[in-house]
């Protein structure tokens, strides 16, 4: 097993239970595809991205990769930029979003959703979309013993 660390050790103290605002904060959107739910070409998708944001020196020096569950048989991911990043698909996200992270594997995810519901609505707010940061890949994850998710509510 590789010893290489390619995310950054997350730290969950300036994500947990915070209202974050964004103004046009610029992503790379991109599509995975999915069976029920279960990414097959995340991997692919992302290392394919990431390589054309690096090559442009568009990367943050802790990258947030937001996804939300657009079906089934997809997810949008979109990946933090700095800058533009030629021969992709970019967007920008402006809203106010309220923040709480977890930490667990990923098979808790329906149980989140549902514990994010009840604090967002604990707070008189209605969720207009939920995102989910995955803070690091499985592997990094793994090294740092550590799993943490932050589940963004757009309120």
């Amino acid at each position: 097993m590789s010893n290489e660390i390619c995310c950054s050790r997350f730290d969950p103290d300036p994500w947990d239970d915070k209202e974050i605002t964004w103004e046009n904060k610029k992503f790379v959107a991109a599509r995975v595809r999915s069976f029920f739910h279960i990414p097959l070409n995340f991997g692919s998708v992302m290392k394919k991205n990431v390589s054309l944001i690096e090559a442009t020196n568009a990367k943050p020096e802790c990258m947030i990769t937001l996804s939300d569950e657009a079906s089934l048989w997809s997810t949008n991911v979109y990946l933090d930029i700095t800058r533009d990043v030629p021969d992709v698909r970019t967007t920008s996200i402006s809203g106010t979003f309220l923040s709480r992270v977890f930490e667990g594997p990923y098979r808790n995810i329906g149980a989140w959703a549902r514990e994010m519901k009840a604090h967002v609505g604990s707070k008189g707010k209605e969720i207009r979309k939920l995102c989910f940061y995955y803070t690091t890949c499985p592997k990094c994850a793994k090294k740092y013993n550590k799993n943490y998710v932050v589940l963004l509510a757009r309120i």
